[in-house]
């Protein structure tokens, strides 16, 4: 099975996400990543899903979200044709003796420092999922204390937008 990214409008009304994440569940597919949010226009909320599906399988669970009242539009997202990022927040153990090696690793990372205290330091990391996995990969010598990661947000490269005119006169 491969993944596959999912751009998919919606109003934006109570009950909608619910719908759509039943709509895999019943199917038996497993959400690898999931994050919505306002888009540019008020009344559309974007929800940008990562699942790991079949060429087939795929195609139906399109065609069944089409059905979906409230769904808009449905867009598969290739990741060359496309901007994929996730934001990581990670405390990691730094004392005084470590600190200064963790931040000269974040900085190969371009990650940021949000947050210091006397024996830890939260960093802020974007990017693909396997950037993001290979900064926990050389950050877990140091000792990673807690984390946090948010689901895949994409949008397609180029100057075409999946909100077009038809959607901005409904």
């Amino acid at each position: 099975m491969s993944k596959h990214t999912l751009s998919v409008l919606v109003e934006d009304k109570p009950g909608v996400l619910t719908r759509v994440a039943a709509l895999f569940s019943r199917r038996g597919f497993n959400i690898n990543s999931l994050a919505v949010g306002p888009t540019e226009l008020p009344e559309i909320s974007r929800i940008t899903v990562v699942v790991e599906v079949e060429g087939a399988a795929l195609e139906q669970v399109t065609k069944q979200l089409n059905k979906l009242i409230e769904v808009l539009k449905v867009v598969e997202l290739d990741a060359h044709a496309s901007v994929q990022r996730e934001i990581l927040l990670v405390k990691v153990r730094a004392d005084a003796a470590t600190r200064s090696q963790v931040i000269d690793t974040i900085q190969l990372f371009k990650a940021k420092v949000v947050d210091v205290t006397t024996d830890a330091i939260v960093i802020e990391a974007t990017g693909t999922t396997d950037k993001l996995r290979a900064l926990l990969d050389v950050l877990e010598p140091f000792g990673i204390k807690e984390l946090v990661q948010s689901g895949m947000v994409a949008v397609g490269r180029g100057s075409r937008s999946i909100t077009d005119r038809s959607l901005r006169t409904a």
